[in-house]
C-alpha cells in the first residue's frame, strides 16, 4: 500500500498517481489532498493522528513551500512504515507516532539523492521526485530500501515539535494546534486536564465540560476531549473557532 497526502486538491494528485502505477502496482489510497496550502505544521498533525491507523504502509506526503529549492528531499523508516516527503518537517510527527506504536521502535532517516534541471520541475516535485522515490522504496521494502543507489542516511533534516502547555496550580496555558473541518479547535492541553471538572473557564469565560457536543443545546459552547486525546474547544451544531474568538496559533488559557 502508499497513501498520498497533500495540500494539492485536485487534479494534481492524478498526476502523482500516474507516475507510481508505472513502476508498481501497490494498491494507492488517498489520505487528504486538502490540507490548507503550504501549512506544514497542520498537515503534519494531522498525519501523526491519522496514518498510525493503516496497516504497513509507504506514505507519501507532498506539503511542500520549498519546492524547487535546495531542501532534500527525504525517506524516513518509521517502525514497520516508511515516509516519503520534503525535509521541512511534516514528516517526523507521524514519524515518530508510527515507530512508537511498532515493535521495532526507531526513526531512521536518509535523505533520496535526485537529479534537477531539465529532469524534474522547479514546481512539481510531488510527481517529479516524491512520487517516483515513493514506488521505488515500496518496490524495494521497508526494510531495504536505504540499500538503494541515492539513497544515504540524512546528516540533518527540520525536526517539527509541536509546543508543550504548561500546567500548574489547577491552570494550563496552551495553543490552538489546529481548527478541523467542524470549527473544533483542537488545542496542545491534555485531556486529563479535564477530569473531574464540570466547567473550565477560557480565557476568563466559563464554559461547561462535556463527554459529547449534543451534551449540551445547538449552538451553545463546550469543551471536550478531542478523538486526538486533546481538549477541544466546541460548539454544538456550530464553530467552536468562532465562538471562543480563537484562531490557529493562539494561546488559550484554562482555568
Amino acid at each position: 500500500m502508499i497513501t498520498l497526502a497533500s495540500d494539492f486538491g485536485s487534479p494534481y494528485p492524478a498526476a502523482m498517481k500516474g507516475v507510481i502505477a508505472q513502476r508498481t502496482d501497490a494498491r494507492l489510497v488517498d489520505v487528504a489532498h486538502d490540507f490548507p496550502r503550504q501549512d506544514v505544521r497542520t498537515a503534519a498533525f494531522w498525519l501523526r493522528e491519522v496514518l498510525p491507523y493503516f496497516p504497513s504502509a509507504v506514505h507519501l506526503v507532498v506539503v511542500d513551500p520549498g519546492v524547487g529549492t535546495d531542501r532534500a528531499a527525504l525517506a524516513i523508516r518509521a517502525g514497520d512504515h516508511a515516509l516519503v516527503g520534503p525535509d521541512n518537517g511534516v514528516l517526523l510527527p507521524a514519524a515518530r507516532e508510527l515507530a512508537s506504536a511498532s515493535d521495532a521502535a526507531d526513526v531512521a532517516v536518509f535523505e533520496v539523492e535526485y537529479e534537477d534541471g531539465e529532469t524534474a520541475s522547479t514546481t512539481f516535485h510531488g510527481r517529479d521526485v516524491f512520487a517516483p522515490a515513493a514506488a521505488e522504496v515500496h518496490e524495494a521494502g521497508v526494510e531495504r530500501f536505504h540499500e538503494r543507489d541515492g539513497v544515504v542516511p540524512a546528516e540533518g533534516y527540520e525536526d517539527l515539535r509541536f509546543p508543550e502547555p504548561e500546567i500548574e496550580d489547577g491552570r494550563a496555558v496552551g495553543e490552538v494546534l489546529v481548527v478541523d473541518g467542524f470549527g473544533n479547535a483542537v488545542t496542545n492541553v491534555p485531556g486529563e486536564y479535564l477530569d473531574g471538572r464540570e466547567s473550565v473557564r477560557v480565557d476568563g469565560e466559563s464554559a461547561p465540560v462535556e463527554r459529547a457536543y449534543a451534551a449540551v443545546d445547538a449552538g451553545r459552547r463546550l469543551v471536550t476531549v478531542g478523538s486526538h486525546g486533546n481538549v477541544e474547544l466546541a460548539v454544538n451544531r456550530g464553530r467552536g473557532e468562532a465562538a471562543f474568538g480563537v484562531a490557529v496559533g493562539d494561546e488559550v488559557r484554562l482555568s
